[in-house]
C-alpha cells in the first residue's frame, strides 16, 4: 500500500486528535524498566516502543496497524468479575506464534502497570476479513483464540492484554475486572464512547465510527457519511487502546497512589443494570464520556436522588443519546446505534428532547477549545480551593483544553440547595471568538455533590507526565475527601 494511502489511513486519528490533545496518553504507559524472558530465552520489554524504518524485532515490539493487522484482537465483553473468563479474539498475520500478557493499570511506585498473567505460546491464525454493511464493521465470526481465567483473588480495575507476535508486532485489548463489593468509590470506564470513535480498521477502506468513513478512493468522510450503529466485536484501532482511553489511566494511577477505595465497572455495566450504584458514597466518570443511554442516566439520577455523589472529570458529557443492542449472535449489548441528526425518528442530543445535560451536570457542552488555555480559578476562598494555594483569578496554564463546557443561562439548572461556579475561564474558539469555560459545582436536596470539571484537561493534570498541576491535585483531593468523609 502506497505512502498516499497510508496518509489516509492515518488520517482518521489525527482527526479525532483535534478535539483530544492528550488522547490515549503516553505509550509506554508503564513507566518502569520491566523486562522479562520469554520462553525462548530472549529478553522482551512489554511496552511498545515506535517502529523505526529498516530495523527488525531485535529493537523491541513495534505497534501493529489497522492495513496489515499484524496482531489484531478484541474481548467477547467489557467486563468481568473475578473468577469468570473473558474470550479474545485474534488475527495474526502472517500467521505465526503469539503471546498474551495481561496488565492491571494502577500506581505500583510510578511504574503505572503491573503484569500479572502471561498465556502460554499460542498458535495465530488470519481470521477472515470483518464484515461490512451499511458502515457497520463487525468482527463477531472471529474464531476464539485464547481464553483467560480471571482468578477468583485477581484485584479489580483496568486491565489490558498485550499481544506479542513472535516477530515482534504488538497490539492491546483493554478490559475491566468489576466485582459488587462496597467501596466509596464506583469508576466508571466510558467504553461505550470510546466505541462511538472507535475507526477500525484504519485502512483507508473499509473502518468507520460514529464520524467517520472513507469513500471508494480514500478520502475520509465526515459524520453525514459516518456509521450510524458500530459493534464492540471488533478491535479498536491503530495500537488497539481507545482513542480517549488515557483520561481514565491518569485518574486511576493518581487515586491508587492515594489510597481511594475504588470499585470498577464500564459504562455498559451502568446500561445494563449490573452494578448498584446507590451503594457507594461517588461516581466517578474520569474521562471523555460522551454517549449515554436512557437506562445510564435514569440510574445515575436515581443514584443523585439516593445521596450518592457525581464526579465528571472532562466535558462534553451526556450529549449524544444512544441505544445499544444484541449482536447477530444474540449476547447482548454489543451494538452501538445514534442516528445523530439522519433519518427520521427521535433527536439525537439529550438538549433536543428537553433534557439538556445541564439538568444533570450543571453545565453542559460549549464548543472545541482549538488551543490549550488558561483556567481562571473563581471562588478561590470555597473549600474545593482550600490548601491548593489558588486565588481569586489566578490561572493554571492549559487546563482549558480539547473541549468545555459551561453555564447556560436560559436552560434549568437541576434541583440543589447551593451552587457555586469555581472557573470562569475565556479562550478564543475556531473562529478567534471569545468564549467562557465553566466548572461547577451544587449540592442536590438528597445531599449529594455534583462536580463537572468542564474540561479535558482535568484528569491529565492529576497524573500525565508533563500536566501535573499540584493545584488540580489537592482541589480534586479536597472533593473526594469530602464525599468520602474523610476527615
Amino acid at each position: 500500500m502506497g505512502a498516499e494511502q497510508i496518509r489516509r489511513w492515518e488520517s482518521g486519528a489525527l482527526a479525532h486528535a483535534v478535539s483530544d490533545p492528550f488522547g490515549q496518553g503516553p505509550l509506554p504507559w508503564l513507566r518502569g524498566g520491566e523486562h522479562y524472558f520469554d520462553d525462548t530465552g530472549h529478553v522482551v520489554p512489554w511496552y511498545v516502543e515506535p517502529a523505526r524504518p529498516g530495523v527488525g524485532s531485535a529493537s523491541g515490539p513495534r505497534t501493529a496497524d489497522d492495513v496489515r493487522k499484524q496482531i489484531k484482537g478484541f474481548a467477547s465483553t467489557g467486563a468481568v468479575a473475578p473468577g469468570e473468563a473473558i474470550d479474545f479474539h485474534i488475527t495474526v498475520d502472517p500467521p505465526q506464534q503469539f503471546s498474551v500478557d495481561i496488565y492491571r493499570i494502577g500506581h505500583y511506585g510510578g511504574d503505572g502497570a503491573a503484569h500479572m498473567a502471561t498465556s502460554p505460546r499460542l498458535a495465530g491464525i488470519v481470521q477472515p476479513a470483518p464484515l461490512a454493511a451499511n458502515r457497520t464493521v463487525s468482527c463477531h465470526h472471529w474464531w476464539l483464540s485464547w481464553r483467560y481465567q480471571v482468578p477468583s483473588y485477581a484485584s479489580i480495575g483496568a486491565y489490558v492484554a498485550v499481544l506479542t507476535t513472535v516477530d515482534g508486532y504488538r497490539s492491546h485489548i483493554p478490559f475491566t475486572v468489576r466485582d459488587s463489593h462496597p467501596a466509596d468509590l464506583l469508576l466508571l470506564l466510558p467504553d461505550i464512547t470510546w466505541q462511538a470513535y472507535n475507526l477500525f480498521p484504519e485502512d483507508g477502506r473499509t473502518g468507520a465510527s460514529l464520524y467517520h468513513a472513507w469513500d471508494e478512493e480514500g478520502r475520509l468522510l465526515g459524520e453525514e457519511d459516518a456509521a450510524i450503529t458500530v459493534s464492540f466485536d471488533r478491535p479498536y484501532a491503530g495500537a488497539g487502546l481507545p482513542l480517549h482511553v488515557g483520561h481514565a489511566y491518569d485518574f486511576i494511577r493518581w487515586a491508587e497512589r492515594y489510597g481511594y477505595d475504588l470499585a470498577y465497572a464500564d459504562t455498559r455495566d451502568l446500561h445494563a443494570g449490573r452494578v448498584d450504584p446507590t451503594r457507594y458514597r461517588g461516581l466517578v466518570f474520569p474521562g471523555h464520556d460522551e454517549y449515554w443511554s436512557a437506562p445510564m442516566r435514569r440510574t445515575v439520577e436515581l443514584a443523585r436522588e439516593s445521596g450518592t455523589s457525581l464526579v465528571f472529570l472532562s466535558a462534553n458529557t451526556l450529549y449524544w443519546q444512544v441505544d445499544l443492542a444484541p449482536s447477530p449472535s444474540g449476547v447482548p449489548d454489543r451494538l452501538l446505534t445514534c442516528r445523530k441528526r439522519r433519518g427520521p425518528g427521535r433527536p439525537a442530543l439529550w438538549r433536543e428532547v428537553a433534557r439538556p445535560e445541564q439538568q444533570l451536570l450543571g453545565i453542559q457542552y460549549a464548543g472545541r477549545v482549538p488551543e490549550p488555555s488558561p483556567l481562571v480559578v473563581r471562588n478561590a476562598k470555597h473549600w474545593l480551593w482550600e490548601a491548593t494555594g489558588a486565588g481569586e483569578g489566578d490561572e493554571i496554564d492549559g487546563l482549558v483544553a480539547g473541549e468545555a463546557d459551561r453555564y447556560f443561562p436560559r436552560t434549568a439548572l437541576p434541583e440543589h440547595q447551593d451552587r457555586i461556579l469555581l472557573a470562569h475561564s475565556p479562550y478564543r474558539d475556531s473562529e478567534g471568538a471569545t468564549r467562557h469555560q465553566e466548572t461547577s459545582l451544587y449540592r442536590a436536596p438528597s445531599g449529594a455533590l455534583v462536580f463537572a470539571s468542564g474540561t479535558f484537561a482535568w484528569s491529565p493534570a492529576l497524573d500525565r507526565p508533563g500536566h501535573t498541576d499540584p493545584r488540580v491535585q489537592r482541589a480534586t483531593a479536597n472533593l473526594l475527601d469530602r464525599i468520602c468523609k474523610r476527615d
